[in-house]
């Protein structure tokens, strides 16, 4: 057997707004991660330094004892910061146990069981008609399914008018783009309880795909009345961070699509119980990931080995991408085979990609200090971005 113990680790903050993680093993195999928290990732970057103590010495042959570790053995567990540097760590220990043993990540999960799967491309726009442009231009390119946030800044309960856009632009698109393309929308959090139900009934003759982040991950309580409300499929989880977050509204069957993000809810390891707990209650699985090639490149193995895994999000094109785009740090920039809306089962080891170690260490002299932006209402006050 290799010796899979980890020796070194390097960390790498490099535009748009992402974090890299390299581990390298005593024999020289190496692993990429991508721990990361949007607007946080100075802070997720010093977790990590904090769990280096753990990691090196420790063998990636042992990753599920490490997660344990690391999640049970600080007393203080869960939320973000720690689970997005597990996630990054996870990624990465579950890259070079590929890499060692000569197989796709999905393999050591199972083996696979699709040969592709589809994704979806993210569109923007403020009006109806640039949205049915571009929804229209993804399209074009190959998609087969779209997903936008559709609503900006929201009161608590705001007027007809903001419900009445909401409306129209989804008209809009799905007259630019007929009934066989998928809708997905995201209200990222952006609407309260209030005023939920009327945002789902203005959607509801267009037929979205789903309705993401309805209401904020923290009202969750509301999501069963509103699923039994809607005939749209509910989804949401970007913003929850382990299997239990998400066991109490599968319980409650207050969702139809639970959304994990591999950078942020504990990795592959994770994010696979996540997705068994969901097929438990037939619920599909659809992982967030609107950040780097490393974070999709793990998704794409829970993909391909869940078979509950309904679409996958990417981030190729997404208005976030300002310096830098999904592929731009991979050796080979068709590295993973977008085709007509889909990725293509990959026979690569580990997890399937070759970061262009070059262009990182250059674009990471830099770095970044990406920020959420701070949205308020006309009155002031500080409202959900």
């Amino acid at each position: 057997m290799q010796d899979l113990t980890i020796t070194k680790l390097e960390l790498f903050r490099v535009a748009p707004r992402w974090l890299f993680l390299k581990l390298t093993t005593a024999e020289g195999i190496e692993g990429w991660g991508e721990p990361v928290v949007e607007g946080r990732a100075a802070t997720v970057e010093a977790c990590v330094r904090e769990l280096e103590e753990h990691i090196i010495g420790h063998s990636a042959h042992r990753i599920e004892d490490f997660w344990q570790m690391v999640y049970r053995g600080g007393f203080y567990r869960g939320g973000p910061v720690l689970m997005s540097a597990l996630s990054g760590i996870d990624q990465a220990m579950w890259d070079i146990k590929g890499k060692a043993l000569g197989v796709p990540v999905y393999e050591l999960l199972g083996g696979a069981v699709r040969n592709r799967v589809r994704i979806y491309g993210w569109i923007g726009g403020d009006s109806p008609e640039a949205l049915a442009a571009a929804a229209r231009k993804r399209v074009d390119n190959g998609f087969t399914a779209v997903k936008m946030t559709i609503c900006d800044q929201m009161e608590w309960i705001d007027s007809p008018a903001k419900v009445a856009e909401v409306g129209n632009k989804m008209a809009a698109m799905r007259e630019a783009v007929g009934d066989e393309v998928l809708i997905g929308v995201d209200l990222h959090g952006r609407v309260h309880k209030g005023q939920a139900k009327a945002i789902a009934r203005a959607l509801e003759p267009y037929h979205p795909f789903f309705l993401e982040e309805l209401v904020l991950a923290e009202n969750n309580d509301a999501l069963k009345a509103l699923h039994d409300f809607t005939s749209i499929p509910i989804a949401t989880g970007e913003r929850m961070y382990s299997r239990w977050d998400f066991k109490r509204i599968l319980e409650q069957n207050a969702v139809d699509i639970v959304q994990p993000d591999l950078s942020h809810a504990g990795g592959i390891t994770e994010v696979k119980k996540i997705a068994t707990l969901a097929e438990a209650y037939d619920v599909a699985l659809a992982p967030h990931c609107p950040l780097g090639p490393i974070s999709f490149a793990a998704a794409l193995q829970i993909d391909f080995n869940c078979i509950n895994a309904l679409i996958q999000e990417t981030s190729l094109g997404i208005h976030y991408n300002v310096g830098a785009d999904l592929t731009d740090y991979l050796v080979d920039p068709d590295g993973f085979r977008l085709r007509d809306g889909h990725v293509p089962l990959s026979t690569k080891p580990g997890l399937g990609i070759e970061i262009d170690e070059e262009k990182v260490r250059e674009a990471a002299r830099e770095g970044h200090n990406w920020k959420s932006p701070i949205w308020r209402n006309a009155d002031g006050s500080v409202t959900e971005w």
